[in-house]
């Protein structure tokens, strides 16, 4: 399940940074609904990339049996 996980955040990673590449390129001429449509897009792409940082600090808490880590007191 790790490896599926690790799959897919990698390819929303790579779609993003596409993306980014894409904005930087249209930006300098974009019409209104061009810059509309790539705002969209962009807040789909911040909202993927804080879900993966997210599920990646949750997955390094957790111990080898797969439950949380509890803190030391």
């Amino acid at each position: 399940m790790s490896r599926r996980a690790d799959i897919a955040e990698e390819v929303q990673l790579d779609m993003g940074s596409q993306l980014l590449a894409h904005a930087d390129d249209l930006l300098p001429t974009a019409t209104e609904a061009q810059l509309r449509f790539l705002a969209e897009r962009l807040t789909e792409a911040l909202r993927e990339v804080l879900r993966v940082a997210e599920s990646r600090g949750r997955r390094g808490q957790m111990s080898g049996d797969g439950l949380p880590e509890r803190p030391s007191s």
